[in-house]
């Protein structure tokens, strides 16, 4: 297949670096991933090629992006590091999954909150709980707003247009998704101002009660 014909995000493809050097910085040198909402490939390819020692489970809901994901890794050559996308609505719980035994080391999850309804925020945090090993990491990426930070006025628009174009979408406050990751047991431990007001955020689980 020709790569020109498959799906293309340009935000992706000017994020990837930026993302990859966090996420190497974080993680360990080998390990297992889950990605949420895979788009059209982009990331989970850069990713695992940069990555060597991590294996990756790309995930998406619209059927047209699991191709494409699929047939980037094959162009790719990265069939024994990437398996095959699987379907996912982040919303259905428990997610159906091959998940390891233990569960994956790290999920990824880039650009879904503020173009999903509310919800979906409350089912990445508790399926990611469910689904993380001990001492995982969810880890997000996205623009979002916060109390006291003033927001730029590109994110502003962005926020603006979202809104306009579907009533359940925006920006979501820091505050309100770190409240729904505490109540699936997730709590926020790290976060990192990114390239065009977006902020990568790390996601761990809450200490056991002594």
């Amino acid at each position: 297949m020709n790569p020109d014909a498959l799906p293309f995000s340009p935000a992706a493809e000017r994020n990837k670096q930026p993302i990859l050097e966090r996420l190497l910085a974080r993680l360990p040198a080998r390990g297992s991933a889950l990605e949420i909402a895979s788009g059209p490939g982009q990331h989970v390819v850069w990713f695992a090629k940069n990555m060597p020692g991590w294996r990756w489970q790309p995930t998406e809901n619209d059927p047209a992006l699991i191709a494409a994901v699929d047939a980037r890794t094959r162009l790719a050559g990265l069939q024994t590091q990437v398996q095959p996308a699987r379907p996912l609505d982040v919303m259905r719980l428990p997610w159906q999954l091959d998940t390891p035994e233990l569960g994956f080391d790290a999920i990824f999850c880039a650009n879904l909150l503020h173009i999903a309804p509310w919800a979906a925020c409350a089912g990445l945090m508790h399926g990611a709980a469910q689904c993380l090993a001990p001492g995982g990491a969810l880890i997000t990426y996205g623009p979002f707003l916060e109390h006291n930070v003033p927001t730029s006025p590109g994110n502003q628009a962005f926020d603006a247009s979202l809104r306009a174009s579907q009533s359940a979408w925006g920006l979501r406050q820091l505050d309100d998704v770190a409240q729904t990751a505490q109540a699936a047991g997730l709590r926020l431990s790290e976060r990192h101002a990114m390239p065009a007001n977006n902020l990568l955020l790390v996601w761990t689980r809450e200490p056991a009660p002594t």
